[in-house]
């Protein structure tokens, strides 16, 4: 067995620099997880008009509104299996930026070959991600479709009023740190939401994460 991220990825996760494969490599089989610790250089969002977007995701620990420069930040990469025996990846980022700290939560699963990428304290967004290797051993995140889950509600978010991510990882010999970028855009409206910083990672043994990164509900619908 392999973890959900290889599976998906198949023979082009041995194009990924041996540090970025442990840090995909998180999962049940492994027994092992990570947290990363490091600093935003910057976070950006797009023009006023955007916020109210931003603050709705906000609500449910989609986005982040709040804006900065040289922001600590935590990123906590647990397994665990969910109340419907699917392995399950947390993604949980914490922004120390204003008097509250922000937080965007992702959990992850593996359904046919693809990962499915839940966002939010209730999972009620279901995202297809597609990963793949760089020419530099770093992966690149997209994300596509999209669907709404919400008690008997149940429906393909339309695009023109969500955003499309693209995120960069790659391993910086130079520093021995993980260096990430990430843009979030909108088909009509352009730029919403970015970031990009670096940080360090800690591994440690896991076969389940804490209650405190788990949504609150989970989703069986992808």
């Amino acid at each position: 067995m392999t973890s959900i991220f290889e599976r998906a990825m198949g023979a082009d996760f041995q194009r990924l620099h041996p540090m970025l494969q442990r840090r995909f490599g998180v999962g049940l089989d492994s027994g092992e997880g990570c947290i990363g610790r490091g600093v935003m250089r910057e976070i950006r969002r797009g023009p006023w008009w955007t916020v109210p977007f931003l603050e709705i995701g906000r609500l449910r620990s989609i986005l982040v509104p709040t804006v900065g420069t040289d922001v600590p930040f935590t990123i906590e990469c647990f397994p665990y299996l969910d109340p419907f025996g699917r392995e399950t990846v947390t993604f949980v980022r914490e922004y120390e930026v204003g008097r509250t700290p922000s937080r965007f939560d992702a959990t992850m699963i593996l359904d046919h070959g693809r990962i499915i990428d839940y966002l939010g304290t209730h999972q009620h967004l279901a995202v297809d991600l597609e990963l793949r290797a760089d020419d530099d051993g770093g992966l690149e995140l997209r994300s596509g479709a999209q669907r709404f889950h919400e008690g008997p509600v149940s429906f393909a978010f339309p695009m023109l009023a969500s955003g499309r991510a693209l995120l960069r990882e790659r391993w910086d010999e130079s520093t021995s740190r993980f260096e990430i970028d990430l843009e979030v855009t909108n088909d009509r409206f352009g730029f919403l939401f970015g970031y990009r910083g670096s940080f360090e990672c800690e591994w440690m043994p896991a076969t389940d994460a804490a209650d405190r990164l788990k949504p609150v509900r989970h989703e069986r619908r992808t």
